[in-house]
């Protein structure tokens, strides 16, 4: 027995010592340009990058495996969505670089997070956190004949003020390959501060850090009904007075294990047959509706190109009266769609 476990021990240890050539070898930046290429093939940096594809990724291959890559300047704009977000985009060459690091690395810590962790992983997202979160407070309200208290609280500016020593370190704790580690340190610093909006490095990384979130809630906390999309997350109990105390005990795990600090103005205690706003719906007991500043969005921007995310995202709620607005909007071209859901 013990001899069988220095051998599987060996063999873990020999598969992290090999973070750093499977993440630059040839054969992983050619998978990855496909991912990232999806989607994005007629951009003009994309289509410039693609013209000499080969000889682009073996320069890269190349600068990583000579330690001579350094992750280059970002392009910064903002977006409506529907707040104003300050984006920073990074090179083509980069965001290549970012998707074969995912590839490799995100396996390694897939596996630790909890269930509940519900942002940019696969069979997850925010249409299925929401479908979770319903089920798990239809049952704990023993089908609605009890009140049920949430709790919903937020991280303050996240991605901006996340500490990147703190992130580094977390990373290490998984990848015990110094190659591997100083290829992160060169994307994690090659930001000025926090982490870029946009990289999908980004979303990895913040799973990363707000994992230490999840295990505190899961096993300190001992919340049977917690979920999480991002930086927004919920706690859900039959107990007021229990989730009340348990704010000043998140926002000390927060600012001592993480640095960071919850959202003052983003705490928010309240019974859920009251209607509990969480990604964009607003959720009571046996249905939910879109949020008010959604559908007057919807209504003031609906165009040929929109018409059909729209469509999809009335689906996931009770769309009857929006619907019927959207009908008397709709694009030419466009029949009715099928009967609303009152």
């Amino acid at each position: 027995m013990r001899g069988g476990g220095t051998h599987k021990s060996s063999e873990c240890n020999k598969l992290k010592s090999k973070i750093f050539e499977n993440i630059i070898s040839l054969d992983n930046l050619f998978a990855a340009w496909t991912e990232f290429k999806r989607g994005k093939s007629k951009r003009r940096d994309v289509l410039e990058f693609e013209y000499r594809l080969e000889d682009n990724v073996f320069a890269l291959h190349e600068e990583l495996s000579g330690g001579v890559y350094r992750h280059g300047p970002y392009e910064e704009f903002y977006v409506n969505d529907p707040k104003r977000r300050h984006i920073h985009k990074a090179s083509v060459r980069d965001r290549l670089l970012h998707h074969a690091v995912v590839r490799v690395i995100e396996p390694l810590f897939e596996k630790s997070f909890i269930f509940d962790s519900w942002s940019c992983r696969k069979g997850k997202g925010t249409h299925r956190a929401v479908d979770r979160f319903q089920r798990l407070a239809w049952k704990l309200s023993r089908n609605g004949t009890r009140t049920v208290w949430v709790l919903h609280l937020d991280v303050k500016s996240y991605f901006a003020s996340v500490d990147q020593s703190v992130l580094l370190e977390l990373l290490g704790r998984r990848i015990r390959d110094a190659q591997a580690m100083g290829l992160l340190a060169e994307i994690v610093r090659g930001f000025p501060a926090g982490m870029p909006l946009g990289n999908l490095t980004s979303q990895l990384f913040a799973n990363v850090c707000l994992n230490e979130l999840d295990r505190f809630a899961k096993h300190s906390l001992k919340a049977k009904n917690y979920l999480r999309y991002c930086d927004d997350f919920v706690f859900l109990s039959e107990s007021r007075g229990g989730l009340s105390a348990s704010i000043a005990t998140v926002r000390d795990f927060l600012a001592t294990n993480l640095r960071l600090a919850l959202h003052p103005g983003k705490i928010i205690l309240k019974p859920y047959h009251g209607g509990v706003d969480w990604l964009g719906f607003v959720r009571f007991p046996q249905y939910r509706v879109l949020r008010t500043a959604t559908k007057r969005r919807m209504l003031k921007s609906v165009n040929n190109a929109n018409w059909a995310s729209y469509l999809g995202l009335l689906v996931h709620c009770r769309s009857y009266g929006i619907g019927m607005e959207l009908d008397e909007n709709r694009p030419f071209g466009y029949s009715k769609p099928h009967k609303w859901s009152a």
